[in-house]
């Protein structure tokens, strides 16, 4: 589903500007032209994000700010000032906001923001709800479902490195459930009660990356009004989870092995090391050891990483989680839709365990889901989850001869599968094929893929 945004701004005119520079990111935008208005709708049907001008008459952005952290906690305010009123922006900060962007806000800086914001939302209801799961006294939750030997060989895993406080790289392919993980690894950890903060290396621009996880001082480089935290002090005590870490680049990885190996950190364009108690869990879905033999992974970071590897199995290899996973996600949706599927029949359930499930427990998630919102079935059967994989045979498509021409089939009919289940809103497709959505612009490019 869309981010649902509320925009508030006095101004007629920026107000609209606003509005349809956020629609065009796919961001579903409501506005109010005063700050009691943006109280009132917030009261109505809290959005999941706040964007708001500094300067307004009546109600400021800061009383916004202020009231928001009163009547709703953990609702993300981002402000937009101008250069006459940064102080107040910076102060709005100590009293709450999440950030705040420059006027006229720059759309990449703008964007990065806010997509930031959202996370951090996100990953505060997440952590609320795991705490909540494990404190009733459930070992995982559930979310991390499974009885195979391959799952019960990772649950063990989490137990045992949960009481330390040792690096951990949780490797998988897209899908398996690798931010799961590392929370509930986190949650098991005596830094419960501290923050855990993940970072997207691969969503971050290789030029921001450092300034995001290190921080930067004032006057670092252009915009840099005010000095700020990074990742690594905002985690100050408990844990920072840095997915898609083979996505860096080598001289970031320099930098970053230092911070892991001395606890310190620089920020950008300052010259005074900070002191930082952070536990790291790193994920990927790439092969780093074969990064590491092609020098595109530092070697002696790899291992500082790697110190407990944990291995999460795909789907096709614990084919008897598939059922208890399909059940799970069938009772969630049918409760949040109230839909008439109460059950999945044999045959489908046979269906569903024969797949390969290239894109694991995700894949798997988002058919049960369309199944219980498309079918008026009270038992879901085989035709409720189509198969993305018979789309080319159906086309009549001759085999790829090399390997490049499969893999570049495969990527299309995935892609484009995705598309048509998310409706091609291209912000979820990104999140569920775990690309940022410049990645997603260049393979609909690449395969002229559009709507049919």
């Amino acid at each position: 589903m869309k981010a649902q945004l509320l925009a508030v701004d006095d101004d007629p005119v920026d107000i609209k500007a606003l509005q349809l520079l956020l629609e065009s990111w796919d961001y579903a935008v409501d506005t109010a032209s005063s700050g009691d208005e943006a109280l009132a709708k917030i009261a109505d049907a809290p959005p999941d994000l706040i964007v708001a001008d500094v300067r307004m008459p009546g109600m400021t952005g800061l009383d916004v700010v202020t009231e928001t952290a009163r009547r709703h906690p953990g609702l993300p305010v981002v402000l937009i000032t101008g250069h006459a009123d940064v102080r107040a922006a910076v102060r709005a900060m100590r009293l709450g906001a999440f950030d705040y962007v420059l006027k006229p806000p720059d759309p990449d800086e703008f964007r990065l923001v806010l997509e930031r914001a959202l996370e951090h939302a996100r990953l505060r209801r997440e952590n609320a709800f795991l705490r909540a799961e494990l404190s009733a006294g459930g070992a995982y939750g559930d979310r991390l479902i499974g009885r195979s030997p391959a799952m019960l060989a990772v649950f063990d895993m989490i137990e045992r490195v949960a009481r330390t406080d040792s690096t951990v790289l949780i490797a998988g392919e897209t899908g398996t459930g690798k931010e799961l993980v590392a929370q509930t690894i986190h949650f098991r950890s005596a830094r419960h009660a501290k923050p855990l903060v993940a970072v997207n290396c691969a969503a971050v621009h290789a030029n921001l990356i450092e300034s995001e996880l290190f921080g930067h001082e004032k006057g670092a480089f252009t915009g840099a009004v005010c000095a700020r935290r990074g990742r690594f002090e905002e985690a100050d005590g408990g844990t920072l989870l840095l997915d898609e870490i083979g996505d860096t680049t080598p001289e970031f990885q320099a930098k970053l092995l230092r911070a892991l190996q001395e606890q310190t950190i620089e920020r950008v364009g300052g010259s005074r090391p900070i002191p930082v108690n952070v536990r790291t869990l790193a994920a990927t879905n790439r092969d780093l050891r074969q990064a590491v033999e092609k020098g595109s992974f530092r070697e002696d970071l790899f291992y500082r990483l790697s110190v407990i590897e944990l291995r999460l199995p795909p789907l096709r290899e614990r084919r008897e989680d598939i059922v208890a996973l399909a059940m799970r996600f069938l009772d969630l949706y049918a409760k949040r839709y109230q839909c008439p599927a109460q059950t999945i029949s044999d045959a489908g359930l046979a269906c569903l365990t024969r797949r390969d499930w290239p894109g694991n427990v995700r894949e798997l998630q988002h058919a049960v889901e369309r199944a219980v919102v498309l079918s008026n079935r009270r038992a879901l059967e085989p035709d409720d989850f189509p198969d993305p994989a018979a789309r080319s045979a159906a086309v009549g498509q001759a085999a790829p001869e090399t390997l490049q021409a499969a893999l570049d089939a495969t990527t299309r009919e995935h892609v484009l599968h995705t598309l048509d289940r998310v409706g091609w809103r291209k912000t979820d497709a990104a999140r569920i094929l775990d690309i940022d959505r410049a990645t997603l612009y260049r393979i609909l490019r690449r395969f002229s893929l559009e709507k049919g």
